[in-house]
């Protein structure tokens, strides 16, 4: 998380393509140590996987990042720092995270990684829940800002 208020001076960032996605993701990475919770929102196609992937790949992350739609959960153990990332869209209540161990993975020191964090008023999230919210602005390209 270091380096994250230099990447984002002006609070966002415009992104024109998948690549420039995973790219700002790989750059991101570096500031990641363990035990961070970052909160993906946005829409359908707007680049939340992109972006993890990114984020996995500057960890060195062996396993490419598929959305977990339907596992809910991938953990990536193979990196510099361990990796689990979510996927919320499916779940219907907030008991479901708890019951696959959502407190765990909180108290694990691994970087959480959660698309549609913003399920259930983001309540599953934990107060210090470094968040990205990415915004289509066209056909291709998006906006990414960064809330703290």
């Amino acid at each position: 998380m270091k380096n994250w208020q230099k990447i984002f001076k002006d609070g966002e960032i415009l992104v024109n393509s998948a690549e420039e996605m995973r790219a700002l993701g790989r750059e991101m990475a570096a500031g990641l140590e363990g035990g961070e919770v970052v909160g993906l929102v946005g829409d359908l196609g707007a680049g939340k996987t992109h972006l993890v992937q990114g984020i996995l790949q500057g960890l060195g992350a062996g396993d490419p990042a598929a959305s977990p739609t339907f596992s809910l959960v991938h953990e990536h153990a193979d990196g510099r720092v361990p990796v689990a990332h979510f996927d919320f869209y499916r779940m219907k209540t907030p008991e479901e995270a708890w019951g696959m161990g959502w407190d765990e993975y909180l108290e694990s020191g691994s970087v959480l990684l959660v698309e549609w964090a913003d399920r259930f008023d983001g309540s599953l999230m934990p107060e210090d829940t470094l968040w990205l919210v990415l915004t289509h602005t066209g056909e291709s390209t998006r906006c990414v800002r960064l809330s703290l």
